[in-house]
């Protein structure tokens, strides 16, 4: 069943409700940057093969929180877990996706050469073959291509592929609706259903706010407190689009 709560709710009560599945789970997660608190005890478990966005308005936290659970950063309390066991333990079950702007597309690669970059983030066998990653996210005819040759959007399915080829099980993706067209937004909310049905479990982050939500089966916002956790629809009904700002990803 989705939660669905605001921050002011218990938080007690939240943690020792989460049920003892297999799963990506933050429980009490904080964060500060100094004397600057960023998080404060975010509580939440991703079961395997779900389809869920990260929501809310710049520096609300949303890339920090990724970080956090691909182990990237350490909290300052809290724990996050995969299967029950420590996040320290299984780092490379779980990719991060970073942001399209902390790329250097004029790098003078190859877009195969780009995505086997993703097999250095791994260290581990098992690492799916590049050219196959590529099929995949529909790239597969421009693995010879330079990287800036590539559109926005292709841009983000490189960076997509460049992930698949990790053996990971739980993909972290920050803002990869982000300053593309579109068709190609539809067409990335399309591959990431089709790896959630593949029983990979996608935690996807956005400032944006609108229709494309209806793609996900659940929705997290944060605002340094998670304010809501639900489906679409019910989020929606909990939260004023003047507090989280009235854009559209799709």
């Amino acid at each position: 069943m989705d939660i669905l709560r605001s921050a002011q709710g218990s938080i007690a009560t939240v943690e020792t409700a989460l049920p003892a599945t297999p799963g990506l789970r933050a429980c009490g997660l904080s964060y500060h940057y100094g004397e600057q608190r960023v998080l404060h005890r975010i509580t939440f478990q991703l079961r395997p093969g779900s389809l869920t966005a990260l929501v809310g308005p710049n520096g609300a936290g949303k890339s920090t929180l990724l970080h956090l659970l691909q182990g990237q950063l350490q909290p300052s309390a809290g724990v996050v877990e995969l299967d029950g066991a420590p996040i320290r333990r299984c780092r490379r079950r779980i990719a991060l996706m970073p942001q399209k702007g902390e790329i250097d597309w004029h790098f003078p690669i190859t877009v195969a050469e780009f995505a086997g970059l993703g097999r250095l983030a791994s260290h581990r066998p098992g690492c799916c073959d590049v050219d196959g990653a590529l099929q995949r996210v529909g790239l597969g005819a421009m693995a010879g291509k330079r990287l800036d040759q590539l559109s926005g959007g292709q841009q983000q399915r490189a960076l997509l592929g460049r992930t698949l080829v990790q053996p990971a099980e739980v993909l972290l993706l920050d803002e990869p609706c982000a300053a593309i067209d579109p068709p190609s937004r539809q067409l990335l909310l399309g591959l990431m259903r089709q790896l959630s049905d593949a029983g990979l479990t996608l935690l996807v982050s956005s400032h944006d706010w609108g229709p494309a939500l209806n793609a996900y089966d659940r929705v997290l916002v944060l605002d340094q407190v998670l304010r809501a956790d639900g489906a679409p629809d019910q989020v929606r009904q909990a939260l004023d689009d003047v507090t989280m700002g009235n854009h559209c990803c799709g």
